[in-house]
């Protein structure tokens, strides 16, 4: 099979701290991969090597058939990879259709000096704004990220991770310190995307992250303990007794 995302014996330490150690993981074209592990598991180690933010000591990384180890980020973002994080990256004083603009254009062929044009007449304009409807924020189009919910910000990160057109989509606790309206909003968001992108999700809202996921991997001090189908990892009792608590 022509995995989406195939990962082989990634292994990283950090002074002489094994954080991720002998990863294996196989995630098939549109696919839902949960991720879970108590804190300091490695799950955003592992997020970090497979989007090249971190380079792994040993292993690798193939996206769709080809490998990808070697590449820098923004090289593994145009194979069809994107990716949202933990701390939320917006540029928080522009408005929310200028970051979604700045975004289609990092993979638009036109150079970023001519945003102003674009911004007023444009179909990368409209393209934007069609986005932001996507998660439900065409009315905040032309507000300042600043001026918006924690919530409505991670709406607009998964806007701008949409804006790539992502087959291989990371999203880094995308739940993380929302209301529980929030989560549900978000987490139909998440439910809506299209399955011609697989999703490998990281999440500690169980309730809402088993409801998503069709495969699960548990991490425990950098090592994967259990990896397969949602119902046999969540019965398994290494699952219940690392990570649920049981």
């Amino acid at each position: 099979m022509n995995w989406a995302l195939e990962v082989k014996g990634l292994k990283k330490s950090f002074g002489g701290v094994a954080v991720t150690q002998d990863i294996f993981l196989q995630v098939a074209a549109g696919e839902r991969r949960l991720i879970i592990g108590p804190n300091g598991a490695g799950k955003t180690t592992l997020f970090a090597q497979i989007t090249g933010d971190l380079k792994p000591d040993a292993g690798s990384v193939a996206l769709f058939g080809d490998d990808v180890t070697k590449l820098p980020v923004h090289k593994r973002i145009h194979t069809g990879m994107s990716r949202t994080y933990q701390i939320i990256t917006l540029f928080s004083k522009d408005t929310l259709a200028h970051n979604v603009v700045l975004s289609l254009l990092g993979i638009n062929s036109r150079k970023k000096s001519m945003f102003s044009e674009l911004l007023h007449k444009d179909a990368i304009y409209q393209h934007a704004i069609d986005l932001l409807e996507s998660v439900g924020l065409k009315d905040k189009a032309h507000s300042k990220v600043t001026e918006i919910s924690y919530g409505e910000q991670r709406r607009v990160e998964i806007a701008l991770a949409l804006a790539q057109k992502p087959k291989l989509l990371l999203l880094d606790e995308p739940l993380a310190g929302l209301s529980l309206d929030e989560r549900v909003m978000v987490s139909e968001l998440i439910n809506g995307i299209s399955r011609d992108t697989a999703i490998v999700m990281i999440e500690h809202d169980m309730e809402m992250a088993l409801a998503f996921a069709e495969k699960i991997m548990v991490l425990q001090y950098g090592k994967c303990i259990v990896d397969g189908d949602r119902d046999a990892v969540v019965n398994d009792p290494k699952t219940q007794e690392v990570y649920l608590g049981h």
